[in-house]
């Protein structure tokens, strides 16, 4: 009989020695899962442009002082653009919009220094110019062309072939070349781009973007070839034409 006392009180101080097999915590229901963001080409097809845009200051341009008074008041109007944060916005030429595109940027920078009749499309753009007899062409390929010798900040750049078109002709970009930056000699222009560059890094936007002439298309891809066909004194721009 003790002996069986004894061994009920050894069993039950080893059970309650023993701890109980933890519960495993269960996560919290609904959790949401880290989603990555999306990349700026993912935006831009689902329709929102993602905003990264470069501004300059008018010191960082060689020569500014020298320029015409009206061309220095040109670049005045679309570096103020760059500082407002525009994105990229197919159809708009608007700022209170929130964003332009290329051509739309280029007709009211345009207006805003009192030329009136600048059509809205890079195309009517580009034929605009070519009325005016104010137009260069640009075959070449290469920057250091002696097609490119008379380019003048304040011109207008034109390129084909950066979308599809059923636009005649099928100009399809404009922009404003800036000229050189001081620190580096480098080209520089102004404008509305989904994707083009300025010291190497990806710009959307109103923005400051470096100037260079496409390479020619890669045999074999299938990525229509953006073509800079020349650039254009702008009618109309007073001691800038």
């Amino acid at each position: 009989m003790i002996f069986r006392i004894i061994l009920f009180l050894v069993l039950s101080g080893w059970a309650q020695a023993t701890p109980p097999a933890a519960s495993p915590t269960p996560s919290p229901a609904g959790s949401p899962k880290p989603t990555a963001s999306p990349s700026p080409a993912a935006s831009a097809k689902s329709g929102a442009i993602p905003t990264q845009v470069s501004s300059i200051e008018t010191s960082e341009l060689r020569g500014f002082e020298e320029y015409p008074e009206a061309v220095k008041k040109l670049i005045n109007e679309g570096l103020a653009l760059t500082k407002q944060n525009l994105t990229y916005k197919f159809g708009s030429a608007d700022p209170a919009k929130g964003g332009m595109d290329c051509s739309g940027t280029i007709c009211f920078v345009l207006r805003q220094v009192g030329v009136k009749d600048v059509p809205r499309s890079a195309s009517g753009q580009y034929l605009w110019t070519r009325k005016a007899g104010t137009f260069l062409s640009v075959i070449s390929r290469k920057m250091d062309s002696y097609e490119l010798k008379a380019l003048k900040p304040g011109d207008l750049l034109f390129w084909s072939g950066t979308y599809a078109t059923t636009s005649d002709p099928p100009v399809t970009h404009s922009m404003i070349y800036l000229g050189k930056r001081k620190r580096d000699g480098k080209p520089i222009m102004f404008g509305a781009s989904d994707g083009r560059s300025y010291d190497g890094k990806s710009r959307w936007g109103v923005s400051v973007f470096d100037f260079r002439i496409p390479k020619p298309a890669v045999k074999g891809t299938t990525i229509p070839p953006s073509v800079f066909i020349g650039y254009a004194k702008i009618p109309g721009l007073g001691d800038g034409s």
